[in-house]
Parts: structure tokens; sequence; C-alpha cells
């Protein structure tokens, strides 16, 4: 198994693009960390003592974030407890706790996506995108095929939203610019029929990776469900592993109502990983936490990437201590 990750790059050259991304991870996360410091502020100046009045604070600050209930309990319980053990001396040690325990709420769903080369069956990795319109899904898509590019796996892509004719376009558009084949029908294709002939295409020309966009209809729940089960059956007929990975693309923006759109997908066709877009647009880039929870139990499903802008070198592998010391880094003045 290979596990993907940024092209290497050597000492300086390495520092500089962790630096860029880190500035960039800073830059898409700030909403969300502006609101966290209204009441993450004491913690920050490290100099005032632990009381009642700091932790609520806290409690709200990551409550309006969308943490979710249950994590942000956990959480000030856990600190409430070690403030009256006296473990924690003073503000400064608190809010090393508070990081302590939001990268060990993230690390169980920080799962790299692994992607093998054709295998020895000289069966191709059929992965399924799907997600309601708007969350970026065709984007990403767009993205993620450069990315195995850059990999050296060939990819080829499957235009399965034939009910938006943009977002055949939009495909269409990144497979010219990057020279990665891409099937398509006229708008209105059963959507099924598109993978069952990309599949074949690219079993034939012995295609590393194929990533299939699926319509994202949700206003129209049991249709749109029906046809994911159908395109499923359909792609199995030619291998009966495939799709080895199913993601769901997930806009931050829309806070807990993420974790709805997990379950409702998840039931039809099981989820391998999540990609959570948009995070540079919204104050409630918490629900990565709530994504988290362990009382999701089978719904705590493995966070793929995550998207902090417009640019392909903004849609990134999730890395949990990463991302929190994004969030709780404070502006500076």
């Amino acid at each position: 198994m290979t596990e993907q990750k940024d092209l290497p790059t050597s000492g300086d050259a390495q520092a500089a693009a962790d630096r860029g991304f880190f500035g960039r991870l800073r830059n898409g996360l700030s909403k969300t960390r502006k609101q966290l410091a209204q009441g993450l502020g004491n913690l920050l100046l490290g100099e005032k003592e632990i009381n009642e009045s700091a932790l609520e604070d806290l409690e709200a600050a990551l409550l309006m974030t969308d943490v979710g209930m249950e994590t942000t309990q956990a959480i000030i319980a856990e600190l409430t407890d070690r403030a009256g053990r006296r473990e924690l001396a003073n503000m400064g040690a608190l809010y090393q706790a508070l990081q302590e325990l939001l990268v060990q709420r993230l690390d169980g769903v920080a799962q790299p996506l692994v992607v093998e080369p054709r295998a020895a069956d000289g069966l191709p990795k059929v992965f399924f995108f799907v997600g309601v319109n708007g969350v970026g899904k065709t984007t990403t898509i767009g993205k993620l095929a450069k990315r195995f590019k850059n990999q050296g796996l060939s990819v080829m892509l499957a235009a399965g939203d034939t009910f938006r004719a943009a977002a055949v376009e939009q495909l269409q558009s990144w497979g010219q610019r990057e020279d990665i084949p891409v099937i398509a029908q006229p708008q209105g294709s059963d959507s099924a029929s598109v993978a069952f002939d990309a599949v074949q295409s690219a079993q034939a020309k012995g295609v590393d990776v194929l990533l299939v966009d699926t319509a994202g209809r949700l206003q129209a729940k049991s249709q749109l469900m029906d046809e994911l089960a159908k395109i499923e059956r359909v792609v199995k007929r030619l291998d009966a592993q495939a799709p080895h990975e199913v993601i769901l693309v997930l806009d931050g923006g829309v806070g807990q109502n993420a974790l709805s759109q997990v379950k409702l997908f998840n039931e039809t066709i099981p989820l391998t990983g999540l990609v959570v877009t948009k995070l540079d647009g919204t104050a409630k880039a918490g629900v990565l936490f709530a994504l988290a929870s362990p009382s999701l139990g089978a719904q705590r499903i493995p966070v793929r990437f995550i998207g902090v802008g417009e640019g392909i070198e903004d849609l990134r592998a999730f890395e949990p201590e990463a991302f929190v010391s994004a969030l709780l880094q404070a502006d500076e003045s």
C-alpha cells in the first residue's frame, strides 16, 4: 500500500513548503479562529487564574464554532477536573491542555488516503464521490485528479452528475487542463451507464485510478439514494470489489448539519472517507470535532482531506496537530 503524500522536496525547500501550507491553513481558518478568540482571550494571555467564568467563556466559544455539545462538554469536564486537582497551574497550562485534548479528539479520524497503482489483477481503483449540490464535489475531484497524476498514477474521470450540465463541463475542463481522459454522456443520461462505461474504459486502458462524480440532488432524497445504489450495483458487475473508496464531500459551513448528511449517505452506500471543503468561508470549522465524536460509532468516518481555499494547494491531507495549531494560534496584533 502506498500512502499518499505531497511530492517530496528537500532541506530549505521542504521547510518553506511547510511554512507556506501552515500560513494558508491559518488564513483559511481565520473566521473560526476569531470566533474562538472570544472565549480564548484569557487562555492566550496565560496570566489570569483559572476560574469558572473562564471555563464558561471557553465552553461558549467551542459551541459557537460547532465543535458540538458532546465534545465540548467532555473537554470542559476534563479541564475542570484537572484544574480542581491543581494539575493546571495557570491559564497557559490550561491552554496547552486544551490543545492536547482537541488533537486527541481528531486523531481517531485522521487517516491518510491510501491508493495503490493498478493491481496485479489488472483492475483500476474506483472512487465514488458523493455529496449534495454546491459543496465543491466536482472541484475536489479535479484537484485530487491532479494530485494523483503528480504522484505518478494514471487517472481517468467519469462525469456521472449528468443532471447538471455545468458539472459535466467543469469536469471536462479539468480533464483538458491536466490531460486526463473524461468519460461523459449527454446531459440527462443515466449516471449508472456513465459509470459502467468509465469502468470498462479504465480496465481496457490500464488506468490506475478512476474518479467517478455523482449527482447531488438532496431535495429528491429517495431518487438520489436510489441512483447511488444503482451505480454501485452496475459497477460491481465489472469488479465485485468496486467501489474501492466512497468519499463524501461536505461543505464545512453547514455545521452540525454535516452529521445528518454523513448518516444519510452512509446508510445508502458505506462511506470510506470525508473531504471537508470551504473551511475558509466559515466560522464553524469546529464541525471537524463533531465528525470525530466517539458516540457516532459506525458513522465516524475518516477525514481524508480539508479544503481551505480555491487553489489546488489548498486541498490538503487532514493533519490534526496542524489544524488545531492553526485554530488556536493567536493572530498578531
